[in-house]
């Protein structure tokens, strides 16, 4: 299996003034295999979207190396390397309504990539290719010729998702894709992207705060505080075994159906402020298969003892 992406020591720094700036994303390192979903948790602020920004160059990282497809795409890109960026990376944004034209008719929102990067002979090719990405994310033909405003919501974020698929992505990058939606429609949308996943074997970086999602789309979990990835995993690691406070105080918030078991639940509560844990003196630590935790060595043995008691 090759890897698609592999993100090694990033680091985001936005410069406020002369005294301060925000560190974003502090040193990062994770990889993605192709047909693989890699979903990155935390709170808002943690530093989720700016870490998928940096990696399609939205904006330029501060340090470290991003290679995707083997291609050093971190500093400055040749022309070749952009544009095969351009064509192999997309992104399906948060908002459906933000980032869809509202003057245009959803056949040219579908195929602006398809123009920009003249991916067809003919317009008859292009119409084709616009149907059938349609079709693909659960929508007719019919509909190609109307504006977004007379779409609902998971209809708008199905045309976010078929304007990424028709460049045919080596990654699709999901931020917050389906927080802006209906419970009921959120598990649509993300049963499309497993089914279109399955028939075109496309990586997903999947953003997302809500644990219950995670878990059911993604392969491998990154759990992300502060601008660090403080636990990484896969599902089953994560969620049988968390070991950082952080990600145990996260999967306590997860309310159980069951009315018996929600009753004698405890929500676990973690201040980064007084834990007294500083992540910049971590490193990461092995737990187990590809399950690693940032911390200090001392802190290490403290939770595995905590969790094994």
């Amino acid at each position: 299996m090759s890897t698609v992406l592999d993100v090694k020591d990033l680091k985001q720094h936005f410069k406020v003034n002369r005294k301060f700036t925000v560190k974003a994303v502090d040193g990062i390192s994770f990889t993605i295999d192709e047909g693989e979903t890699y979903g990155l948790v935390g709170e808002s602020g943690s530093g989720k979207s700016t870490t998928g920004r940096s990696v399609i160059r939205l904006y330029d990282p501060t340090s470290g190396t991003i290679k995707f497809c083997g291609r050093d795409i971190s500093g400055k890109m040749s022309k070749e390397d952009e544009k095969f960026l351009h064509t192999n990376m997309q992104m399906i944004f948060q908002d459906p309504m933000a980032c869809l034209n509202p003057r245009e008719k959803v056949m040219d929102i579908i195929a602006e990539g398809l123009d920009i990067h003249h991916l067809y002979s003919s317009s008859e090719e292009r119409a084709q290719k616009v149907y059938d990405m349609l079709e693909l994310v659960g929508l007719s033909k019919e509909q190609a010729n109307r504006y977004p405003h007379q779409f609902s919501g998971g209809q708008r974020q199905r045309i976010g998702i078929a304007r990424a698929l028709v460049m045919n992505p080596k990654l699709i990058i999901a931020d917050e894709a389906i927080s802006a939606l209906d419970v009921s429609i959120q598990a649509q949308v993300v049963n499309l992207m497993k089914k279109i996943q399955k028939q075109t074997n496309t990586a997903f970086l999947f953003i997302a705060h809500d644990l219950s999602m995670v878990k059911y789309i993604s392969d491998r979990i990154g759990v992300m505080h502060l601008g660090h990835l403080v636990e990484t995993g896969t599902t089953e690691e994560i969620f049988k075994k968390p070991i950082h406070p952080y990600t145990r105080s996260l999967l306590s918030a997860i309310p159980e159906p069951n009315p018996v078991v929600e009753k004698e639940r405890r929500s676990f509560t973690y201040d980064y402020e007084t834990s007294g844990i500083d992540y910049t003196k971590g490193t990461n630590h092995f737990v187990e298969g590809s399950h690693y935790v940032l911390a200090t060595d001392d802190e290490f043995n403290e939770w595995i003892d905590q969790k094994s008691s």
